[in-house]
């Protein structure tokens, strides 16, 4: 799966598709649905974010709260914080298995994605992280077509701050998968920079890992400075703990020209320069950037124009169709 004008240099011999929590394009995020189909499309790799359980279990759900792809709120009205929201953590397994997963809604409860699958729908489960590896290592074996793993830890301060390391719990689930080291296939990424080194230093992962870059403003992790990471001297430093980076599309792209040339950051090139990968998030087919024209247009400009090493994306079909055609 190259494309003409694909780096072949350093740790990335191809440019990867990574589903975005699974085909979520098509199913609701984070089910074990999502992830066979995302399988069955021929992604490369397979997303999984990850929160604990009240009994400490990694479950795959993108958030801490839960209220917008689950019916907790009708199932536990009684447990909401005093925010209104559900967290995870105030659940056991048990709990949240019974739960009802479902395509993600607003505040307002309606669907974020309306031509997506029906909210409510058929029926699916939250899974545990070590569900899903056992589903993607069975059909690896099944279909003879290895996927791998693109694990995230979500909110480790938040978790710490709650009573449980889930860094230290999460990797040793992916240890008893045989994920570990550097030629394992999988990936872990991390918002919070603190615990990226933590992750590498103190707890001893070999395995390939990734810093996601976002916002300031989104106040994704404490004390971490997105502005300065972007910076070479910022690089540089994730260089030396890390493999890659995960910014956003913004990062890479910021318009096209009169000329309708995309008009690039440095980062990839500078990223490039100090050995780091660079995959981007998240290319979504029903909400594109303003100067894309289609899904295939996006994939154009940050695969070939901007020369990244792979993208996040809902429509793994879509991605891997382009990358075999162009």
């Amino acid at each position: 799966m190259i494309c003409q004008g694909a780096r072949m240099e350093g740790g990335m011999a191809e440019k990867i598709v990574i589903a975005h929590r699974g085909a979520s394009g098509h199913l609701p995020e984070h089910t074990l649905a999502a992830k066979a189909a995302a399988h069955a499309m021929g992604a490369d790799y397979i997303e999984q974010d990850v929160v604990l359980s009240s009994d400490g279990v990694p479950m795959v759900l993108h958030d801490i709260q839960i209220d917008t792809v689950t019916d907790v709120a009708e199932a536990f009205p009684e447990r909401a914080r005093a925010d209104g929201r559900f967290y995870a953590i105030d659940f056991s397994l048990d709990e949240l298995k019974s739960l009802a997963a479902m395509e993600r809604a607003d505040e307002r409860g309606e669907q974020v994605f309306p031509s997506r699958f029906p909210r409510g729908a058929s029926s699916f489960q939250v899974p545990t992280l070590a569900e899903e590896i056992e589903l993607i290592q069975g059909m690896n074996l099944s279909t003879g077509r290895e996927a791998g793993i693109y694990t995230e830890i979500k909110a480790p301060a938040w978790h710490r701050a709650e009573g449980q390391d889930i860094s230290r719990v999460a990797l040793g689930v992916l240890a008893d998968y045989g994920y570990a080291d550097p030629d394992d296939p999988v990936f872990l990424q991390c918002f919070d920079w603190n615990e990226t080194r933590r992750i590498r230093t103190e707890l001893g992962w070999r395995g390939r890992l990734v810093q996601l870059l976002g916002e300031n403003a989104w106040d994704e992790a404490p004390d971490v400075d997105y502005d300065a990471l972007r910076t070479k001297d910022g690089l540089a430093a994730i260089a030396h703990v890390a493999d890659g980076i995960g910014p956003s599309m913004s990062h890479v792209v910021t318009g096209v020209d009169a000329g309708r040339r995309p008009m690039l950051t440095d980062l990839v090139a500078n990223a490039h320069a100090v050995g780091l990968a660079v995959h981007p998030y998240t290319f979504r087919a029903d909400a594109l950037p303003a100067y894309a024209s289609s899904l295939e247009d996006a994939l154009r400009i940050f695969l070939i124009d901007a020369d990244v090493d792979g993208v996040f994306t809902d429509f793994p079909d879509r991605a891997v169709a382009f990358l075999r055609g162009c």
